[in-house]
Formats: C-alpha cells, structure tokens, sequence
C-alpha cells in the first residue's frame, strides 16, 4: 500500500506519517524542532575538539537582534511541543530553559559561553521527542523532580535571607540599645 500523498500546504498533526528511529532506538518524529535544535546548538564542530556549537551562541555574540532571532527559533521547538500536547509541567519547564538561555545571551561576555554549554534547544528536543515517544511519565517525573529542586533552593535562600534579617536586626538592637 504506498503511503498518503503529502499536501504541500497541508498541516500535518504529530505522528500522522509514522515514526524513525534516533541513535538509542526511540521512535520520534522528523520534525522542524530537530533541525532548529541541530542548527541552534549542535551545527559547527570546534576544530581539535569533538565539542560542538551552534548559531545560538553566535547570534549572541550580536545584542539584541542575535538573541532575538535565536529565541524565535527556540519559540518554535515550543510551539512544536504544544502541537504535541505536552503536559503543561513539562512545556514549563522547556519554557524555562529557553528563559534561562535567553537571559543569558544578554550578558555581554559570558553569555555566548553559557548558551554554547547549556544547549537549551537540544534540551527542549530531548524533552519533546521523549514525550512522542510515549516517556510521558518519565518525562513528568523528571520535570517534578526539577520543580522540587528548585523549591529547595528557593526556600534554602528564603532561609538564608530570613536568618540574616534575624541577625541584622539582633546586632542592631544589641549595638543601639545597651
């Protein structure tokens, strides 16, 4: 039986046409979210090294414009995610990723090498081809497992901050008040 003919403008929903398999066997989608993720964070190889960049870092390199170009790519990765009705604990937390990669990009000289180490792109790719797969309850345990570490260091520092106070003003009513 040949295969449905494609229409060039045509939207095809998630896995309409099938799956292919990546390097670890998974069935996942060829999507524009692949091809955005290899072009972002993955796309040139760093001479002497196996280690490889993409143009989000570059396009960093560039205020304003360049980080705003490489989150629209990154803004599509998450439109993809939503077509593909991911949770909405695990599209917070792409959506995060992206925040913190663009956030990033606007420091003016560490930026452009946080964002060629924290790949956000190629995390957000991985998220979403684990939820097609059909991962969806690994995904969500790893995406509560985040918020929870990240409750822990919100309440640590609120801790910190609160016990500092405490001392501020001990030391204050100590030194004032003999």
């Amino acid at each position: 039986m040949p295969p449905d003919p494609i229409i060039i403008d045509e939207i095809i929903p998630p896995g309409k046409h099938g799956f292919r398999r990546d390097a670890r066997g998974r069935p996942v989608e060829s999507t524009l979210a692949q091809f955005l993720a290899k072009w972002l964070d993955n796309w040139l190889r760093i001479p002497g090294t196996n280690y490889k960049i993409g143009l989000d870092p570059l396009l960093s390199l560039f205020p304003g414009i360049g980080s705003t170009l490489a989150s629209a790519g990154g803004l599509i990765i998450l439109v993809e995610a939503v077509r593909s009705r991911v949770s909405i604990a695990v599209l917070l937390r792409m959506a995060g990723n992206l925040l913190m990669n663009t956030l990033c990009d606007f420091l003016p000289a560490l930026g452009p090498v946080i964002s060629a180490f924290f790949k956000s792109n190629l995390r957000n790719l991985r998220l979403l081809q684990d939820w097609q797969a059909g991962h969806h309850e690994r995904v969500k345990r790893s995406t509560w497992r985040l918020f929870a570490l990240l409750a822990l260091i919100v309440v640590s520092l609120m801790g910190m901050l609160l016990g500092i106070f405490t001392l501020y003003v001990w030391l204050l009513t100590h030194l004032f008040h003999p």
